[in-house]
């Protein structure tokens, strides 16, 4: 690539190198006759990642790596591996008719307009990200001339001509091990699946992906193939290879179609063998923001509220993948100012985010959420997040960090928003400490939406119409799902918050100071506009987004009967 004028100059002003370094790099540049930057990442005087970012940045360029990347082999197919190596370019994905290259040149216009005449697709659009020249030569020998289809490398795998353990060595990319495993990641984060599962059986083995909260077999492999998998999966999580008997947990990072994607890896020995849960934690996903959670417009417009006053503490409630890490993040993100200090205590942390200072909990060495809070209290914070609230040391440490003039956020285990207030008790903080310091507390569940394209309408039948409070000779017409291309011929295509919002004030406050029962609070709420997690499904089901059946998988309809 030809190099912004004075890239020296654009080097030293940023702080990477001294006038020296560049005067002893271009004093070897005219002795070895290369581009200035390859001798300045030659020499040692700046990492090739540095030298991307800032070609990249001055060009208007996005700058990527290829070292973790799976490419994805709709991408590879569009481009033959002789027009690759002839124009130094590789094909990384093809997403919504988008084809994103690697160039080394990405400014290069002929080499563009020849590959829109190689391509013979008009509508695809070409989006060129700049890589390095060695990075892209690596790949194209990687990634050209091997099977790249899941039942292809199965078939390669079943000649019986490898070495099933010799996937260990990851840069052999020949071996279809590696192909596999890669391939397999890949799909599991195409299809928005939230987490992995390899499951060995007796003659076989299960792999099931969950989608939109639901687990769904994907396919079935011949136990043959497990010894290979097993390895492959623990040399990229940096686990024991040679531990079989004891629970390991790892982590690994993918590029799949130009986003990183991590993976938290969990291997429990069971009956048949190790079993893996992948928990895929997707950056791009899993910080949204407020407004893009799908909320309804009730429950948006009071965590709008609440979050809006400045001390106190905001508890969101639920079982474990309903969706409270992921509400969180989002109103952290929508706090998030270069005039405010927003940490954070996390087990483990799953999305860094700029600006906040994350912190993992580590109970091993003494350093859990109790200690924590107290050490983040010394860091001068004004908004402090707890990834959960297990004890009564840690509710009182946030509960004080509440009172002396913090926004605290956290998580608590329990199966509705009034049910925070007798765990938080059980747990021995004491209601003159919980009144006048609550904010709010919002329970959550996540139920599937009905895909729009293929959702059909009917009419409800009775009993139906109890459940939605609605009288025999009322008309509806609500929907079920069918099952299309679209949602993979499930009916349901992505998921809805049934949310309970919460909001305290001060008669509230009186009567949690006054021993009142969970039943009096609750009432005071409904006063005030409060809509139980039953009645916000039901809400979603007269819209027509999801269905009766979604709901009452997730929430208790019955006391509606």
């Amino acid at each position: 690539m030809q190099y912004p004028e004075r890239l020296g100059e654009r080097l030293i002003r940023d702080g990477y190198i001294t006038r020296d370094q560049l005067n002893i790099a271009l004093t070897e540049q005219k002795r070895n006759g290369q581009k200035l930057g390859e001798t300045l990442v030659g020499m040692g005087f700046i990492s090739v990642d540095t030298l991307r970012e800032v070609v990249g940045t001055y060009g208007g360029f996005t700058a990527m790596s290829l070292k973790d990347v799976v490419p994805d082999p709709k991408a590879i197919s569009l481009v033959s591996e002789t027009f690759a190596h002839n124009y130094t370019l590789m094909p990384i994905s093809l997403s919504d008719n988008v084809l994103k290259v690697g160039m080394s040149n990405p400014g290069d216009i002929l080499v563009l307009d020849k590959l829109r005449r190689h391509l013979q697709r008009s509508d695809v659009r070409i989006e060129p990200v700049l890589v390095v020249e060695a990075e892209i030569q690596n790949a194209i020998d990687n990634y050209y001339g091997y099977e790249l289809s899941i039942e292809g490398i199965l078939k390669e795998l079943e000649t019986g001509q490898v070495d099933m353990t010799a996937a260990s060595n990851s840069n052999e990319y020949a071996q279809p091990m590696v192909r596999l495993v890669d391939n397999l990641l890949t799909d599991a984060v195409k299809r928005n699946a939230s987490d992995i599962h390899f499951e060995p059986e007796e003659d076989y083995i299960r792999i099931r992906y969950r989608i939109d909260g639901v687990l769904q077999e994907i396919r079935l492999l011949h136990k043959m193939f497990w010894s290979g998998l097993v390895v492959r999966l623990k040399v990229m999580s940096n686990l024991d290879l040679t531990e079989q008997r004891l629970p390991q947990d790892g982590r690994m990072t993918l590029v799949v179609q130009g986003r990183r994607i991590d993976f938290r890896v969990s291997s429990l020995p069971c009956t048949h063998g190790e079993n893996f849960v992948l928990r895929i934690l997707d950056r791009e996903k899993g910080i949204v923001p407020l407004d893009k959670l799908g909320l309804a417009e009730e429950a948006y417009h009071d965590l709008k509220l609440m979050i809006a006053r400045p001390t106190g503490i905001f508890l969101v409630t639920g079982p474990t993948g309903s969706g409270k890490t992921t509400t969180l993040y989002s109103i952290l993100n929508e706090l998030n100012d270069m005039g405010v200090n927003i940490m954070t205590l996390e087990d483990p942390v799953e999305y860094p985010m700029s600006l906040i200072r994350q912190t993992p909990v580590n109970e091993e060495i003494g350093m859990d959420f109790a200690a924590g809070i107290r050490s983040l209290l010394r860091q001068d914070p004004d908004i402090i997040l707890i990834g959960e609230i297990r004890d009564g040391e840690t509710a009182e440490m946030a509960l004080r960090a509440a009172m002396t003039g913090h926004q605290v956020f956290a998580t608590l285990h329990t199966n509705s928003a009034i049910g925070a207030i007798p765990r938080l008790l059980d747990i021995g903080v004491s209601r003159s400490i919980l009144s006048g310091n609550i904010i709010g507390i919002v329970a959550q569940r996540l139920v599937r939406k009905l895909c729009s394209q293929c959702k059909e309408p009917y009419q409800p039948e009775s009993f139906e119409k109890k459940l939605l409070g609605l009288e025999p000779d009322e008309e509806i017409t609500l929907y079920h799902p069918k099952g299309c291309s679209k949602c993979n011929g499930v009916g349901y295509k992505g998921r809805l918050a049934l949310l309970e919002t919460m909001r305290f004030n001060g008669e509230m406050d009186d009567l949690l100071l006054e021993g009142a029962s969970q039943h009096a609070i609750l009432n005071k709420a409904k006063e005030k506009g409060f809509i139980d997690m039953a009645h916000a499904g039901i809400n979603w089901v007269k819209k027509g987004d999801t269905t009766l059946d979604e709901v009452s998988r997730v929430v208790d309809l019955t006391e509606l009967l």
